[in-house]
C-alpha cells in the first residue's frame, strides 16, 4: 500500500502535469472506484495545486464563481493497495486494470489504475471533509508535529508500539514498511507496549528521518507504486528490515526474525531491538 512518502511524491510529481489544467472529460471504466455521487461534476474544473493528508491525495478545484465556499470542491483519492494515477500523452488507451480516465485541455490524460479495485475516486465538498468521519479522524501528520505531541500520542497505552503506529488516528500516513524501519532505527521491539519518553522521543526522530529519506528517493517501488510520471522509486533499496526476513542484520549481523503483530507480517532484529 502507498504509504505517506509514496503519496507525497505522487502529489509532487503530479503537481507539473495538472496543476491550471481543465479537465475535459471524465471516463468511469469501472464504478466500485467511485465512492459517492458521480464524478461528472468534476468536468470543465481547473485543477489546483494536489496535496497529500495521511494517505489520501486531494485534487482540489479552482472553483470560481460560485456563491458559497461550502460548495468548493475537488477531487480525493485513496490508492489503498494498489493503485496509481499517471498522466500519459493523448490517445493512450485504458489498461486492463484501468479504473477512471481524466481528460487534461492540453491533451493528456490522468489514469487511476487499481489491479485489486480497493481504492477509489470521490468527489468531495469543503463541507464534505468536515462532516467525512476518516478525514475528521486523521491523527497528526509525523513529519509537522513536534516530539511532545508525538510522545502524547503514545504514552501510556498498552497496546503495541507497532498497532498504535498504524492507526491512523494516531499518527497519519505511516503503513507497515515504516513502521518497521523507524522501529528498527530506535531500537524498539514492534510488540513493545507502554513506551518511555525518551525512547517515544527516539521514535519520533527515526519515523521523521526514514519518511524524510524515502521522500527524497521518491519513495519504495516493491510491486505496484509508481510516480505520476510512471518512473518507479528507489527507497526499496535501503531497506534495513522490512521484507529481509532472515538475512542479516546490518547493524549485528544476527538473522532478522519475521512474526505476525498487529496483523501485519512484521520483521526486526532480536538483538538491536527492545521491548
Amino acid at each position: 500500500m502507498p504509504e505517506l512518502p509514496e503519496v507525497e511524491t505522487i502529489a509532487r510529481t503530479l503537481a507539473p502535469g495538472i496543476t491550471g489544467r481543465v479537465i475535459t472529460a471524465v471516463h468511469t471504466d469501472c464504478e466500485r472506484s467511485v465512492q459517492g455521487s458521480s464524478l461528472e461534476e468534476a468536468k470543465g474544473q481547473r485543477c489546483l495545486v494536489p496535496f497529500r493528508r495521511g494517505k489520501l491525495l486531494i485534487i482540489p478545484f479552482e472553483n470560481t464563481g460560485l456563491p458559497s465556499e461550502e460548495q468548493k470542491k475537488g477531487l480525493v483519492f485513496h490508492l489503498r493497495m494498489t493503485g496509481r494515477l499517471i498522466i500519459f500523452p493523448h490517445g493512450t488507451k485504458p489498461h486492463a486494470h484501468t479504473r477512471l480516465r481524466f481528460e487534461l485541455d492540453d491533451g493528456n490524460v490522468l489514469f487511476f489504475d487499481d489491479t485489486r479495485k480497493f481504492g477509489f475516486a470521490a468527489l468531495i465538498s469543503e463541507t464534505m471533509l468536515k462532516h467525512w468521519k476518516f478525514w475528521q479522524e486523521l491523527g497528526p501528520e509525523p513529519l509537522d508535529i513536534d516530539s511532545e505531541l508525538f510522545v502524547s500520542r503514545f504514552q501510556g497505552s498498552r497496546r503495541t508500539i507497532k498497532a498504535m503506529l498504524l492507526d491512523q488516528k494516531v499518527i497519519a500516513g505511516c503503513g507497515n514498511i515504516y513502521a518497521d524501519e523507524s522501529l528498527f532505527r530506535a531500537g524498539i521491539r514492534p510488540d513493545a507496549s507502554d513506551i518511555s519518553t525518551a525512547r517515544l522521543r527516539k521514535l519520533h526522530q527515526a519515523l521523521r528521518e526514514v519518511l524524510l529519506e524515502s521522500i527524497e528517493a521518491c519513495g519504495s517501488s516493491i510491486r505496484d507504486y509508481r510516480m505520476a510520471n510512471g518512473d518507479a522509486g528507489s527507497f526499496q533499496n535501503h531497506f534495513r528490515v522490512y521484507g529481509r526476513a532472515k538475512e542479516p542484520c546490518c547493524s549485528c549481523g544476527q538473522p532478522l526474525v519475521s512474526d505476525k503483530i498487529a496483523g501485519r507480517t512484521t520483521v526486526y532484529c532480536p538483538s538491536c531491538q527492545t521491548l
